[in-house]
């Protein structure tokens, strides 16, 4: 059981799960309650969205396994689950099966909000993760931005799902206003998760070429890779710099959340790709960007203090 959830990336779908329960009960819950925007999804409607979204999310990993079996073998042998404690035969119908229920629950969600043509955001998505793990993934840099893109999308689903369908004339510039919230934690994800594509890349170049996967570092080598990935990655800390300059300056505690647990570590990140050479290098930066995404999401819990105040 245990190789089950670790094939389905059990910790970033709590990620997913969690970021998604804050966008709506930390962030527009309390909003409709203060600041009397309406929402369009009920709490059965919410719990359809969390389960599309992670069943295809959980396909997606499967699938992506399945092309890498080869490539794994080398990157990461210590890590291998299919072929080894489940069959690809068994892992291809857990593929099928869970994007089958996923997309049958945006279905029934996109009825129940009467919006039915928002069904096709999830069969598209099914479709993607499929194109990417099979080929898109082999393009350099086009594989990177698909997947911080639906990592972006994950967030952006709840204010489309919760806060369009109800949009009017007359609530336009409230509704327009959070939805930009939203937005901005979404651009904050993809920036993060191309960052933190790229670096997996490199750490995963040796299985990568014998595969004759063209990415990032394969093209440019890794040393240039890291160069590049540098320069990438000085963009979300200045992006959050400016914004927290903008809009944070007249709350310390925000300010102080901000800067001790998001722009520290990226910084740290930063200054870490200058001397990054062995494979364990990048494996360390790999996982101090998931933190940083997870303090980012945990940073939702400040808009109740911020907005509300």
């Amino acid at each position: 059981m245990i190789h089950f959830f670790k094939l389905l990336r059990w910790k970033n779908l709590l990620l997913l799960i969690l970021t998604q329960i804050l966008v709506k009960y930390a962030l527009l819950e309390p909003l409709r309650q203060n600041y009397s925007i309406s929402l369009a999804l009920s709490t059965i409607d919410f719990i359809y969205l969390i389960i599309a979204t992670v069943f295809i999310a959980a396909a997606g990993y499967i699938i992506n396994d399945i092309e890498d079996i080869v490539a794994d073998k080398i990157n990461k042998p210590d890590s291998i689950i299919i072929g080894k404690f489940i069959s690809e035969k068994t892992a291809t119908y857990l593929f099928i099966t869970l994007n089958l229920f996923g997309v049958t629950f945006g279905y029934l969600l996109s009825l129940s909000i009467e919006k039915s043509s928002f069904f096709m955001i999830f069969v598209m998505v099914s479709a993607m993760l499929y194109v990417y793990s099979t080929f898109l993934k082999s393009i350099p840099l086009v594989g990177n931005i698909i997947v911080a893109a639906l990592v972006s999308l994950s967030i952006l689903l709840v204010g489309l799902f919760d806060l369009t369908p109800v949009l009017t004339k007359a609530n336009q510039s409230t509704q327009l206003f959070f939805f930009d919230l939203i937005k901005d934690y979404a651009i904050f994800a993809f920036m993060l998760s191309l960052l933190r594509e790229i670096v997996k890349d490199i750490e995963d170049t040796d299985g990568d070429h014998i595969m004759g996967i063209k990415t990032i570092p394969i093209l440019l080598g890794r040393n240039s890779a890291t160069k590049l990935t540098f320069i990438l990655s000085i963009i979300p800390i200045l992006v959050i710099v400016l914004y927290m300059s903008n809009n944070l300056y007249k709350q310390p505690i925000a300010v102080g959340y901000v800067l001790l647990l998001i722009v520290a570590p990226l910084i740290f990140t930063t200054i870490k790709l200058l001397t990054a050479e062995q494979k364990k290098d990048y494996k360390l930066i790999s996982n101090i960007l998931k933190i940083v995404m997870f303090t980012g999401v945990l940073s939702l819990l400040l808009f109740q203090f911020i907005l509300l105040k």
